[in-house]
């Protein structure tokens, strides 16, 4: 959550800093701000979105070569002009962004207020800003203030922080929250992400939890908040400005549903062996024997994540017989889980910053547990933590609602599946078949992409409803959950996922002809089942949109309106029938007039617990 962007150098840091923030701008839209250090500082912010601080920012002719920017997420303090980042100090010679939470700020900040510090906002952060002052005015060098300060501080961090006081240097660090360092000629960044500072340099350094980044325009240090020099490895950024462009398309979202058939295939990609009916995963190399031992696997996610984590605990119990759990990050260290060293948790995050997947990692090798990320952002905190993990490929998400990285994800999930499949007790020629089939997705998505004005006819007619239900069973269960939570954060309706058959037991009672009911009935051994409890809905009168198999005849019996898909393998089915309910989800909220890249209250990489 929360942009950061800094800049040192010589060129105009308000354009390189307000460009920065519009492409951050999916990490939090609450308010923004910008700190120019020259002289003097100068802050400028303002409640809503970046165009508001650009216009703002444009009226008062701001130049500078040292600045700082934030695009909030707001945790302390409510969306306005007070409470927007950046904050200073009382004396305006110190300026601070911040993304996470400073979980100690309450009795920092009586501490600070009995030696005089006077509060303008309700932030953890303005506290913060007020106790590297306080830190300052003892050591006269912002660095160690900044040193002092964090030592002190519990909880979670990312900061860039500017002073008059000190004009030719920026200064950044982080705990738990993402920050990077940009390594350009002459001129230096911070960035809580790399698409804000890729037109200007694709060198970055990853910064690891209680280090700091100490920039001049011509250099910089990297160092431990315990003043521990540290070895920094430039890493570069492999996707490119066209990557975090909209490409024509009217939303990110859209754009990236449309990728999918690209994006799963590069997910599977030189790992999928179809020959041989098996995979090769080099980035599990370190823990394959754990894995192939493994008595349990456990699955640790949140929100889209952990719905395909769903999927993937029905895919490998059925492939390799084993059994397999899916814990909600959030709830997992806090209930004491039982875990043992033969265990495998395998944690699944597109950001790879999930803070309570990051923490439930933790929880687990600190049990003995062999930690697996599937994550899509290298260098990521996720991807650092676990003692392996596999990349999904899939590119830089922008928009709120994960859509590529859910695919993506059932892409490596089934990868792992098929391996630990042929590992255990799945023959050659199963392999092959399942291999093969695995294969043909990518063009099946984009048959399904090509009817997609069926499916914006139909989200037309319902977009005005107040509620759906989305019914499913077996493998399409987790997609309805999906489809159910895309709908819910772009179009504002309540929607909710339901196994079909317990819709019976209350569920029921709401539906009437006012709703419409999402049932997920591919051709498949549990096909009859699912018809049963179609049938169920159409006798409350509600309405049934159907996802089913080409060439089924039946189903249109018991519909107002049929999707189809291609036929493929049960197990496969989920990244098919995912891709109609991401588009309807899509094309409703686009109807009701809803902001789809940047849904209210939402932001795409949840950094803070």
């Amino acid at each position: 959550m929360c942009g950061i962007v800094g800049y040192i150098g010589s060129k105009n840091a308000t354009s390189v800093i307000l460009t920065g923030l519009k492409r951050l701008e999916y990490r939090g839209y609450d308010s923004a701000g910008i700190a120019l250090a020259n002289g003097s500082l100068t802050v400028c912010k303002k409640a809503g979105k970046v165009v508001e601080l650009e216009k703002a920012v444009k009226a008062a002719q701001l130049r500078g070569t040292l600045g700082i920017g934030h695009t909030r997420w707001a945790t302390h303090g409510a969306p306005n002009d007070v409470n927007a980042h950046p904050h200073t100090d009382m004396e305006n010679t110190i300026a601070l962004v911040h993304n996470g939470i400073i979980e100690n700020y309450a009795a920092i900040k009586q501490r600070l207020q009995k030696q005089g510090y006077v509060f303008r906002s309700e932030t953890d952060t303005e506290v913060l800003t007020m106790f590297i002052h306080s830190f300052y005015t003892k050591t006269k060098n912002l660095e160690e203030a900044v040193r002092l300060a964090l030592c002190e501080v519990e909880g979670a961090f990312g900061i860039a922080v500017v002073s008059t006081l000190e004009p030719n240097v920026l200064i950044g660090a982080r705990r738990g929250s993402p920050l990077l360092v940009g390594v350009g000629e002459g001129e230096n960044f911070l960035a809580s992400d790399a698409s804000a500072i890729l037109q200007h340099t694709r060198n970055v350094i990853y910064l690891q939890d209680d280090e700091m980044a100490i920039l001049t325009k011509d250099g910089y240090t990297t160092k431990t908040i315990d003043n521990e020099t540290t070895d920094s490895i430039i890493h570069e950024v492999e996707f490119d400005l066209e990557s975090i462009e909209k490409g024509g398309f009217d939303h990110f979202m859209l754009k990236e549903i449309h990728e999918q058939p690209r994006t799963f295939k590069d997910c599977f990609r030189g790992r999928l062996l179809a020959s041989e009916g098996t995979v090769r995963l080099g980035g599990l190399n370190p823990v394959l024997d754990k894995l192939r031992r493994a008595q349990r696997i456990i699955f640790t996610a949140c929100g889209t994540s952990w719905h395909s984590a769903l999927v993937g605990e029905y895919i490998i119990e059925q492939l390799a017989g084993i059994p397999v759990e899916v814990e909600y990050a959030s709830e997992f260290r806090y209930r004491n889980p039982v875990i043992t060293p033969d265990d495998v948790v395998i944690a699944i995050s597109q950001s790879g910053e999930t803070a309570d997947t990051l923490a439930a990692i933790k929880e687990a090798k600190l049990k003995g547990a062999t930690a697996i990320g599937l994550v899509n952002v290298v260098g990521s905190s996720i991807a650092r933590e676990t003692d392996a993990g596999i990349y999904l490929h899939a590119g830089p998400e922008i928009g709120v609602a994960s859509t590529k990285a859910f695919t993506s994800q059932l892409a490596a999930i089934m990868l792992v599946a098929l391996y630990l499949g042929r590992t255990r007790r799945l023959s050659q020629r199963d392999g092959m078949e399942i291999a093969q089939a695995i294969e043909r997705v990518p063009e099946q998505i984009q048959a399904i992409l090509d009817h997609s004005s069926q499916i914006q006819s139909i989200a037309k007619k319902y977009a005005k409803a107040q509620n759906f239900l989305y019914l499913g069973r077996g493998y399409h269960f987790p997609v309805a959950l999906e489809g159910a939570l895309k709908l819910k954060e772009i179009s504002y309706i309540h929607a909710e996922g339901y196994p079909a058959a317990e819709m019976k037991h209350g569920p029921i009672a709401l539906i009437d002809e006012n709703m419409p009911v999402v049932c997920i009935a591919t051709q498949d051994e549990i096909y009859d089942k699912v018809l049963s409890n179609i049938q169920e809905v159409r006798a409350r009168n509600g309405k049934i949109i159907a996802i089913a198999t080409e060439g089924d005849t039946r189903i249109a019996e018991f519909a107002e309106h049929v999707i189809t898909i291609p036929n493929t393998l049960p197990m496969l089915t989920p990244v098919l029938s995912v891709i109609p309910l991401q588009l309807l989800a899509y094309y409703v909220a686009v109807e009701r007039g809803c902001n789809v890249d940047m849904p209210r209250n939402l932001a795409k990489s949840v950094t803070v617990e």
